[in-house]
């Protein structure tokens, strides 16, 4: 029980982190309504930010499980579409994990 305390995060999240393949694209605040059309190895994936939470709106992959994770909104939360080799990360005061691999 310690454990999970320890290693589950509540924490707010500020900032969101779009990784293609190894590739920072870049940072976003989650305070804004946005829409971000992003383009990877499989074709263009739309990720929606909107008002302290993010989520893949679409994606060109098969099973759409990036899409089906919902929105996050809690501080070191990620989506990955493995087809398309994008990922999408809550940023919190501090990090949770030193890296995200394929």
């Amino acid at each position: 029980m310690v454990s999970f305390l320890t290693l589950w995060s509540h924490q707010p999240a500020a900032t969101l982190r779009v990784r293609v393949g190894s590739t920072v694209l870049g940072e976003y605040s989650l305070m804004q309504t946005k829409l971000l059309t992003v383009s990877g190895s499989a074709g263009k994936a739309t990720i929606e930010i909107q008002q302290g939470k993010v989520r893949f709106k679409h994606s060109p992959c098969h099973n759409q499980y990036c899409v089906h994770q919902g929105w996050l909104t809690h501080a070191h939360q990620a989506a990955i579409c493995i087809p398309n080799q994008i990922s999408i990360e809550l940023m919190g005061a501090s990090p949770a994990f030193d890296t995200l691999n394929y």
